[in-house]
């Protein structure tokens, strides 16, 4: 009797376990190819860049976090978090977050450092396609989160965009700008390209795979595979390009190991990032050097939060991105920005301008001047469908700026309301 009751128990514990299988697809088919572990070029921190770029303190040991676990927690993680694009762990998604959580481990730690920064401008880009928001975690395995990215092939910033693409998808590229490189506006614009991927494939791992290695590829590789009715990733695996046959593995892992990082030992690094951010309009070309000298900033951390200006100079009628706290000595002081001699800057960049020490003489109480002074107030009419945000663009200055003149806390205008921008 107990030997049947034995009998019975393993029985069930197998089909058990051959339900759980099938359900999150924990091996892939035998024909696939499990070569493809390399893991992609952009997720790599170099030394170099911890000490340039996003983070602060020294590189980890590459042997620590290095936990490892059984296959049935991997599967009940990647369960819980909470997607609509299909995680599967199989034995190609498997050694990707072997990958991540050892060998990856200290860009891991620096990415942690900036996630935070970078997550909801890349949600609002998101949200405003309503695309999946765990595809934030593109930039992890494009670029490891850093704006200034390049590629060997010329792709460029956080969401590693080609010329062609980016131009495709309205970013500017010339000697001065590139918005590749720029959050806000390459966020939304991989947000579109892969809201058009998805509307053409129908599947987000094809959708995702594309986003690599471009349209043509995935068809190509649909063609070939012998299932043009109901493609996914997995089915074309074998026909796709070597380093697309990694991408929606390492974007597996990335949504696992940015999720779970803690439980494989990984702490995140300090940042240098402010914790909130501003930006105004600039009337004029300006020089980063001349900006970082008025705000009292480091030209390397003003430089991380204006990538896009490729030579330090930011343009006539472009954003400048600045700390909270740095906004209102900049406006004080924007006529000296402006009065520096950089004629000729697009033509010739000028490498060493004198930096500037502001005067409290210079510029005391009541002296004209465009804003920050008390040479009178000024007033514009809130119009039909007008925001706090679109008034500070037409003003040049900022959303903080215009609570604080008019005493509001909250963001919500009429029209016909008078705000007072000076």
């Amino acid at each position: 009797m107990c030997f049947r009751y034995f009998i019975l128990l393993i029985c069930t514990l197998l089909v058990n376990i051959s339900a759980i299988k099938a359900q999150v697809n924990y091996e892939v088919d035998d024909t696939i190819n499990g070569e493809a572990v390399d893991m992609p070029v952009g997720v790599f921190v170099t030394e170099e860049d911890l000490n340039t770029n996003l983070v602060v303190d020294s590189l980890l040991d590459e042997e620590s976090g290095n936990l490892s676990y059984e296959d049935s927690i991997i599967i009940a993680r990647l369960a819980a978090i909470p997607t609509t694009i299909e995680m599967p762990l199989n034995n190609v998604t498997r050694r990707y977050i072997q990958n991540y959580s050892r060998r990856c481990n200290p860009s891991v730690s620096a990415m942690l450092a900036s996630i935070d920064f970078y997550s909801p401008i890349f949600e609002e880009a998101l949200e405003h396609y309503e695309l999946p928001l765990e595809l934030k975690y593109l930039p992890v395995i494009e670029s490891a989160l850093r704006p200034t990215a390049t590629s060997r092939v010329g792709a460029a910033g956080l969401w590693q965009f080609m010329p062609a693409t980016g131009r495709r998808y309205g970013l500017l590229i010339n000697t001065l700008v590139d918005e590749r490189r720029d959050p806000i506006k390459s966020s939304e614009a991989a947000a579109h390209y892969l809201s058009d991927l998805y509307n053409m494939f129908g599947d987000w791992g094809l959708a995702i795979a594309a986003y690599n290695c471009g349209e043509r590829n995935i068809m190509k590789a649909i063609i070939r595979s012998g299932n043009p009715e109901n493609p996914d990733f997995w089915t074309i695996y074998n026909y796709l390009p070597h380093e697309t046959r990694g991408y929606v593995p390492a974007f597996i892992a990335a949504n696992y190991i940015m999720t779970y990082y803690y439980e494989h030992g990984i702490e995140p690094r300090e940042s240098t990032l402010p914790d909130e951010v501003d930006t105004v309009l600039v009337l004029a070309d300006i020089h980063l050097d001349r900006v970082a000298s008025v705000c009292n900033m480091d030209i390397n951390d003003l430089k991380i939060l204006n990538p896009q200006y490729r030579r330090n100079i930011v343009p006539a009628s472009n954003v400048l991105c600045l700390p909270v706290d740095a906004v209102e000595p900049y406006l004080k002081y924007e006529n000296t920005v402006y009065s520096g001699n950089i004629s000729g800057l697009r033509r010739t960049v000028v490498a060493d301008l004198p930096q500037y020490e502001p005067s409290k003489s210079r510029y005391r109480k009541g002296r004209k001047g465009r804003r920050g002074s008390s040479s009178g107030s000024k007033s514009v009419t809130a119009r039909k469908g007008d925001s706090l945000s679109a008034i500070a663009r037409r003003s040049g200055t900022t959303v903080a700026q215009l609570k604080k003149l008019n005493g509001m806390k909250g963001d919500k205008i009429r029209s016909g309301q008078k705000i007072r921008v000076k």
